[in-house]
């Protein structure tokens, strides 16, 4: 032990120790439950049906289950961008992969919501509004992050001050594209002008693989993140309708018919339109 420490008396030694997240709250070393926060983490799951609605609780844990995978997605995202502009394609290929295994999760979480039957789900549905999952602001981060940017989207978004301005400083950033096409003008490949442009360096970099190989798997793994979001729209639709039918949502939206609308949005349209030049 240093000097410093020796100086220092035990409460304050804890107190430091704990911040650093090696000593549970009973003075303990540091355990399973400490380190992951769980009994928090479990207290986190408050009903507002009254009398308890069985199916609520399941409800709850998997939409929470959502926004700590979207925050995982986020961080990966937000990494791959930043491994492609100091020309590092191969991390964050490596990194889009394990984007590809959190979105196919995200789709196979879908089934255990369907469990709950639309019956089960009225016990409890009117509890939730006026709240929606289109106010995800998470939701919204991984779409700006991703490239598909509109500024309507910060009109309803963000119960705080803080939310807000993530989602402000979200829509100024760069986006993955964005890094994308500064890998391919590194590669002198020119992204820049018109579609024309744009599009006859995309089909270089396609008919020539063995020049421009980790570019062109790399692009493959950003389609695959658009399309397996796209999936998730498309269950995430599904299941709606399966619930709520033609219901209006909670949030106020026209429910399902509204979801059918964002089908067609598309992270990175340049590459589904390269398939029809090859």
């Amino acid at each position: 032990m240093s000097s410093m420490d020796q100086d220092r008396s035990p409460q304050t030694r804890n107190r430091s120790v704990r911040r650093m997240g090696r000593v549970s709250e009973d003075g303990e070393g540091l355990s399973y439950g400490s380190y992951l926060q769980v009994p928090e983490l479990l207290g986190l799951q408050r009903l507002l049906s009254d009398p308890a609605a069985h199916d609520e609780l399941l409800f709850i844990i998997v939409h929470q289950a959502y926004e700590l995978w979207f925050k995982e997605m986020l961080f990966e995202l937000e990494s791959i961008r930043e491994a492609m502009f100091p020309r590092d394609p191969e991390r964050a290929r490596h990194l889009l992969a394990r984007v590809h295994a959190v979105e196919r999760l995200l789709i196979e979480q879908i089934p255990v919501l369907e469990s709950m039957s639309p019956q089960d789900f009225l016990e409890f549905r009117s509890n939730l509004s006026p709240a929606s999952g289109f106010q995800s602001v998470q939701f919204r981060e991984i779409e700006f992050i991703s490239g598909l940017k509109h500024p309507s989207y910060l009109a309803h978004l963000g119960d705080t001050d803080e939310e807000r301005r993530r989602l402000e400083r979200r829509m100024e950033e760069t986006t993955l594209w964005d890094a994308f096409c500064d890998l391919m003008e590194a590669s002198g490949l020119s992204m820049a002008g018109d579609e024309d442009t744009r599009q006859a360096s995309l089909l270089e970099m396609a008919r020539n693989r063995e020049k421009y190989g980790e570019l062109w798997y790399l692009s493959e793994a950003l389609l695959t993140h658009d399309e397996l979001f796209s999936l998730w729209r498309y269950r995430h639709i599904l299941m709606v309708t399966r619930q709520i039918g033609s219901k209006t949502g909670t949030g106020g939206s026209s429910g399902a018919s509204y979801l059918r609308t964002t089908l067609e949005k598309r992270f990175f349209p340049s590459l589904w339109e390269l398939r029809g030049e090859l």
